[in-house]
């Protein structure tokens, strides 16, 4: 039997992460169409609106199979949506999940990611009791690679040519955090 994982509502100082719903569909397919976002990715932009009402139902059905948490992300002063963070891969035996995150071109630089992913990160700790946490970047996001680093991530290894993206080979950086190297921010989370 599967053990479900309810999606948190999390506040931080400037954002609110939450669960995703039907009326996200038109600023998630801005947010995936965006090929500018998503150059490091590896799968295309979206060109079908109908990917937002199956990424909005494998939220939930993630939730519900208790495999991880995918939020939606909002700037909490006019509540606009400027991404999503998720937890995947949860494995309660093996105390461990992978991070994810994006974020709209014009959040970058303003701190959203490592403040929406160090939020999802304390929730996962204090919540999942994870030992470890993983994440990747392609090698050539080096912005992507700071937000990891500065949540405490340590760099572990390369990934040599293990996707492709946009019809080009890729590497990734694989980036590991451990329970005991985790040093949250002094900013608390609120959960609701």
């Amino acid at each position: 039997m599967t053990q479900m994982l309810p999606t948190p509502t999390l506040l931080t100082r400037r954002l609110r992460l939450r669960p995703f719903d039907d009326t996200d569909a038109n600023d998630l397919f801005e947010l995936q169409s965006n090929a500018f976002v998503l150059r490091y990715w590896d799968s295309p932009p979206w060109s079908d609106r109908g990917r937002c009402e199956r990424f909005i139902k494998a939220c939930r059905q993630m939730a519900e199979e208790g495999t991880g948490a995918r939020v939606a992300v909002d700037r909490d002063s006019d509540g606009a949506f400027i991404g999503w963070c998720h937890l995947s891969k949860w494995d309660p035996d093996y105390r461990s999940a992978s991070l994810g995150y994006c974020l709209t071109e014009a959040s970058w630089g303003h701190g959203y990611a490592t403040e929406a992913a160090g939020a999802l990160l304390r929730w996962a700790f204090d919540t999942l009791d994870l030992n470890r946490v993983q994440a990747a970047a392609d090698t050539r996001n080096i912005a992507s690679a700071r937000v990891l680093e500065k949540l405490g991530f340590v760099r572990e290894g390369t990934l040599r040519e293990d996707c492709v993206v946009d019809g080009e080979v890729s590497d990734s950086w694989v980036f590991g955090l451990l329970r005991r190297e985790w040093q949250p921010t002094s900013e608390p989370v609120h959960t609701r």
